[in-house]
């Protein structure tokens, strides 16, 4: 059986995310002791305590999911299962990519914190409140979900963000836009076409003042290559060279999450085991839809872990 190991991405925060996991293994939780030192605040008491929508906010939820995931990686070769040796390639939605390379040893805890604090930071910056939006469209392929994005533009921003299952597609942009869309996906023959709760238009043109932050923050932050191989966002590939990885995460801002070609390259390549570590299960369902007869596992809790262990090591 061939393993890739997931990292979900904004939208799986939860209050209490990560405490048993600090509570039932030190290895965990010295992860959290290093987000907040690197940050210089308790960031793990506003995971674990709220509220909630604090910890939503766009800067602090993005370090708060990487943690989790990272402690959660901790707590499992602390069971004996190292990543080098059961995955096969590492992959995260959006700053789960972060998650993902942290755990393979390619960032390290801290500076992972700090580029994510940073990012959702820079993020919520680049576009004043009201002006962008992000919609589902869900029953459209990529291909239907690009057309209508376009006719939506006009002289504004409307571009797919997230392609992340068949049949569910986020397009982003200038709110009158992105609402165009809405309208325009119902006649392409659009199931439901819906606008999302969120802060900002992430992964559209839009993006670009933060995709310029980003690029100056990892242009002094050592990346070193991935114990394993990751499968970027942007290309649905997996990459290894460290300068690759930092053009990709810069890249990775304004660019489409390629989520459901992402699954379908690992499928392809013998992946037929998808282990999502970390807060929820949202990766694990998408997996079970992309790759028909793959399996999925989420493991956030020591619980989870054990079994997670006890599995990959028979």
């Amino acid at each position: 059986m061939s393993t890739a190991f997931t990292f979900p991405g904004q939208g799986s925060q939860a209050v209490g995310m990560g405490r048993a996991l600090a509570d039932a293994f030190p290895e965990a939780r010295s992860v959290f002791a290093e987000v907040d030192d690197a940050l210089g605040e308790k960031l793990s008491t506003l995971i674990w305590e709220g509220p909630e929508e604090t910890l939503t906010l766009t800067a602090n939820a993005q370090p708060a999911l990487m943690a989790v995931s990272v402690a959660a990686v901790r707590a499992l070769e602390a069971r004996g299962i190292a990543l080098r040796d059961h995955a096969a390639f590492v992959a995260g939605h959006s700053l789960g990519e972060y998650s993902a390379l942290a755990a393979a040893d390619s960032l390290s805890v801290g500076d992972t914190a700090r580029l994510l604090r940073l990012r959702g930071n820079a993020m919520q910056a680049a576009v004043a409140p009201g002006v962008g939006a992000m919609a589902a469209l869900l029953g459209l392929d990529l291909d239907a979900a690009r057309t209508v994005a376009a006719e939506a533009a006009g002289d504004e921003v409307c571009a797919t963000a997230n392609d992340n299952a068949p049949g569910q597609v986020v397009v982003s942009g200038h709110k009158a836009a992105v609402e165009r869309a809405i309208e325009i996906a119902k006649g392409h023959g659009a199931r439901r076409a819906v606008l999302l709760p969120v802060s900002a238009p992430f992964h559209c043109p839009l993006m670009a003042p933060a995709a310029d932050a980003m690029a100056e923050a990892l242009a002094s932050v050592a990346i070193a290559e991935p114990a394993v191989p990751l499968v970027a966002n942007v290309l649905a590939r997996p990459i290894t060279d460290p300068a690759e990885i930092r053009a990709r995460l810069v890249e990775q801002v304004t660019g489409t999450v390629r989520w459901r070609e992402s699954v379908e390259w690992l499928a392809g390549d013998g992946v037929d085991l998808f282990v999502e570590l970390g807060s929820g299960s949202v990766l694990t369902g998408l997996a079970k839809r992309i790759a028909k007869g793959a399996q999925g596992i989420a493991a956030g809790t020591p619980d989870e872990i054990d079994a997670l262990a006890a599995r990959l090591a028979s």
